[in-house]
Order: C-alpha cells, then structure tokens, then sequence
C-alpha cells in the first residue's frame, strides 16, 4: 500500500507543477526532445527520478527532459511499474534511497 501511495503522491505533485510551469514556459514545443518510450527506465530510475522532482519539483519538467521524458510519458510509465508487484516495491525503494 505504501509504494502505490508514493506513486499517487508523486503524480499529484507532477500535475501540480505541470499548472505553474506551463504558465512560466516559454520554450516552443518544437525545441521539446524526442520522447523516450515509458519503458526506456527501469523502475530504480524512475524512482530516483519522482524523489528528485519532489526534492525541487519547480525543476520536474527540466529533469523529466533530462531523461527524454515529458510529464505524459513519465505518468504512464508510472503507471506500467504499478501493474507488477515486483516493478512496484524496486520503485518505492529506490524512491525511498533517493529520497533520504
């Protein structure tokens, strides 16, 4: 229960900061890199990954571009490690590691 409320908190907050980047952004959609498929990270990753963008999630869309990703890709992916029990706990371990 813990991992799935780690992954819903984590899609919460990128939805928030999705709402004050878009208002701050001004890059073109164009200049956005090619988007990596949502399973291109291993669940470690993505882990790391959500505790870094709730450390400073005014840079999540910087760190999801770092990693070919966009704020779509990044919650599917999410999502796909929620359907697997085993994907599951190594994201909210690796969330927790990184975190700390």
């Amino acid at each position: 229960m813990k991992p799935a409320v780690a992954i819903l908190s984590l899609v919460l907050i990128v939805g928030a900061c999705q709402q004050r980047n878009e208002a701050a952004s001004a890059q073109p959609a164009s200049a956005a890199p090619a988007v990596a498929k949502s399973g291109a990270l291993t669940p470690e990753q993505l882990g790391a990954l959500g505790a870094e963008i709730r450390k400073d999630p005014g840079r999540g869309d910087e760190l999801l571009q770092q990693h070919g990703l966009t704020r779509a890709t990044f919650e599917q992916a999410i999502r796909d490690v929620t359907e697997n029990v085993e994907a599951s706990q190594r994201y909210a371990a690796a969330y927790r590691k990184a975190s700390a």
